[in-house]
């Protein structure tokens, strides 16, 4: 008979927070919609602005074109044959250096992470070389390299490797002492450690690394475009310079920024997916 009050008393106080519950879920899609039409409302207006400068000769038309003359010139260019091979070459060679950062990053971040002997030893080297602006091997990989979409890969791989390779160092020292105590009493061996209690401890810090380095892969893969001419959308901007094309500029300079909203996006969805378990994204979602 006890046992069935308290049970009857226990669900009586669980029905108030289950009651809460889709309130709580229509509460958090009404914000996130709020801070989509917000946004939205921001690029409109950012537009408008935009738009209207241009038409009343705030500033020069010549140098800065109306957005409607622009998206007009944007769409053009998504009809051509030679915009898309751009699109590919600058993508092919964001996506091959950012394949050799997540690996390398991750690799030697464990190694060096799990020693303190390896964190001592190259704790020196890695705030000296960190620091140095990528850009500065654009001589480098011009000897090595000439405009090779290897020129590219280099500067995308010593950009972003230090980003992957702190966040990895960060996240292999975040483990909780308690989850490392109990699995030793447990009786795990070195590598199950890793993989049960380092690994997950460690997974957000190495998404994190990601979204960081895709993000920086995708910038200097367009300056090395840009600045060396390897093939590619910025080299696709110098020859629309070259030419005076004005709206061919930023048309393609849009190109560039929705890119960088799609591989955001992309990893996004990335890291719901690996960190469904995680309470920041559980919060979320709830």
């Amino acid at each position: 008979m006890t046992a069935t009050v308290a049970a009857q008393e226990n669900a009586a106080a669980a029905l108030p927070s289950r009651a809460r519950a889709p309130h709580r879920r229509r509460r958090s899609t009404a914000l996130r919609w709020r801070r989509v039409l917000l946004g939205a409302a921001g690029i409109v207006g950012f537009l408008l602005l935009w738009e209207i400068a241009s038409r009343t000769g705030l500033v020069n038309p010549q140098y800065l074109p109306p957005p409607t003359v622009v998206f007009g010139e944007l769409f053009r260019q998504l009809t051509t044959a030679t915009f898309w091979t751009a699109v590919r070459q600058t993508m092919t060679s964001w996506a091959v250096g950012l394949a050799i950062v997540a690996v390398s990053g991750t690799v030697l971040g464990f190694l060096i992470g799990l020693s303190r002997f390896l964190k001592r030893f190259t704790a020196s080297t890695i705030e000296f070389l960190r620091p140095i602006p990528s850009v500065a091997l654009v001589p480098l990989a011009v000897l090595v390299f000439g405009i090779k979409p290897e020129s590219a890969i280099l500067l995308i791989v010593y950009a972003g490797f230090w980003q992957m390779l702190i966040q990895v160092l960060y996240g292999v020292s975040d483990v909780d002492p308690v989850a490392e105590s109990t699995a030793r009493t447990y009786g795990l061996g070195r590598w199950a450690r890793i993989r049960y209690v380092v690994w997950p401890s460690a997974l957000p810090y190495i998404v994190t690394g990601l979204r960081l380095s895709a993000t920086i892969a995708l910038v200097l893969a367009i300056t090395a475009e840009l600045v060396i001419g390897v093939p590619g959308i910025g080299s696709q901007i110098v020859l629309a310079q070259n030419g005076a094309r004005v709206p061919t500029v930023y048309a393609l300079a849009l190109a560039t920024g929705v890119l960088g909203l799609l591989v955001n996006f992309a990893l996004r969805l990335v890291e719901t997916r690996l960190l469904s378990w995680h309470s920041s994204i559980r919060s979320e979602v709830v």
